[in-house]
C-alpha cells in the first residue's frame, strides 16, 4: 500500500488548464467545471494532497509558485502517459510508421497544426515527412500519403483545397516598379513557376528569374528583403508581404488545386487515421 496519498488525474488536467489559461475561469471552462469546483479541486490539492502553496494570485491572475513550476512539469508528463496507456491498449495496432509527401510550400503552414494533433491522439505513430516537388512527388511509391498540387482539368486523388496563386512582395517595398521584373521562383519543375512566366509573356512584361530555389523559407526570405517579388498560392502569403495585381501591372494567375493521394497497395487503418486529420487540416 502507497504511503503516499494519490493525485487524480482530473485534478491535474484542472491544474495544467489554469497554468494555461491563466485563471480558474478560464481553466473552468476548458475542462466543463464551474470556478468554485476548481476552487475546491485546487485546495483540496493544496492543503490536503500536497500541503504546498502551488498559487500566487494577483487579482483575476493567478501564478504559479515555484512548488507549482515542479508540479506542472510533473502534471504533464503523467497527463501524457496517461494518454499513451489508453491509446495503446484501446487502439494496439495504432502504432507503426507512416511515410508523408509533400512539397515544401506546406510543411510551415499547414503540417504543423495537423501533425500536433494526431500526436495528441497517437502518440506511439512515427511520422516521416518527405519534402519534394509535386513531379517528384507523382513518380515515388514508397509514399503512405502525398500531398500535391495539380492544375485545373488535371487533379488525381482526394480534393483538399483549391486556391489562387497571386504575386506579393514585402510591405513597403516596390520590386514590382523594377525593369526586368525581379521574380523568385521555385525551380524549372513547378508549373506554377511555368503559369508565372506564361502570364507575363502573354501581356508583354519584361521579367527575369533572379532568385530560384527549391525552400519557400528562401524564397520568402529574399522577397521579404525588398529583392524580388514571387508567385504563391495564397494561404502562404505571410503578414510582412502585401499582394499584388492589376495595379501594379500584374496578370491574373489560376487557381490550383491541393489534393492527397493515398498509396492504395499499401493501406493500414494508421495511414487512413493520418488521411483524416489531413483532410481537417487543410479546411482550417
Amino acid at each position: 500500500m502507497s504511503a503516499y496519498p494519490s493525485i487524480d488525474t482530473d485534478v491535474l488536467r484542472t491544474f495544467v488548464a489554469i497554468a494555461d489559461q491563466g485563471g480558474f475561469t478560464r481553466a473552468g471552462e476548458m475542462v466543463n467545471r464551474t470556478q468554485s469546483a476548481v476552487s475546491m479541486q485546487m485546495k483540496r490539492l493544496e492543503e490536503d494532497v500536497l500541503q504546498r502553496q502551488l498559487f500566487e494570485r494577483d487579482g483575476r491572475q493567478v501564478k504559479l509558485t515555484a512548488e507549482g513550476q515542479v508540479l506542472l512539469g510533473y502534471a504533464r508528463r503523467i497527463l501524457k502517459l496517461h494518454s499513451e496507456v489508453f491509446n495503446t491498449l484501446r487502439e494496439p495496432h495504432m502504432v507503426g510508421t507512416v511515410r508523408i509527401g509533400t512539397p515544401d510550400d506546406y510543411v510551415m503552414r499547414f503540417l504543423p497544426g495537423i501533425l500536433s494533433r494526431f500526436a495528441q491522439f497517437y502518440p506511439l505513430i512515427q511520422i516521416e515527412v518527405h519534402c519534394e516537388s509535386t513531379r517528384q512527388l507523382l513518380q515515388r511509391q514508397d509514399l503512405d500519403l502525398s500531398i500535391v498540387t495539380r492544375e485545373p482539368g488535371n487533379e488525381i486523388g482526394q480534393l483538399l483545397r483549391k486556391e489562387r496563386f497571386v504575386w506579393a512582395e514585402a510591405q513597403c517595398f516596390n520590386a514590382h516598379e523594377q525593369t526586368p521584373l525581379p521574380l523568385a521562383m521555385f525551380n524549372s519543375d513547378c508549373f506554377c513557376r511555368l503559369w508565372a512566366c506564361n502570364a507575363l509573356d502573354a501581356m508583354g512584361r519584361d521579367y527575369r528569374i533572379a532568385y530560384n530555389s527549391s525552400s519557400l523559407s528562401a524564397l520568402m526570405a529574399v522577397v521579404s528583403a525588398g529583392l524580388a517579388i514571387t508567385a504563391q498560392l495564397e494561404s502562404l502569403i505571410t503578414s510582412d508581404m502585401r499582394i499584388l495585381g492589376a495595379n501594379e501591372d500584374l496578370p491574373l494567375l489560376p487557381e490550383a488545386s491541393i489534393m492527397l493521394i493515398r498509396n492504395l497497395n499499401n493501406p493500414s487503418p494508421i495511414t487512413e487515421c493520418l488521411a483524416e486529420h489531413i483532410v481537417e487540416g487543410f479546411k482550417l
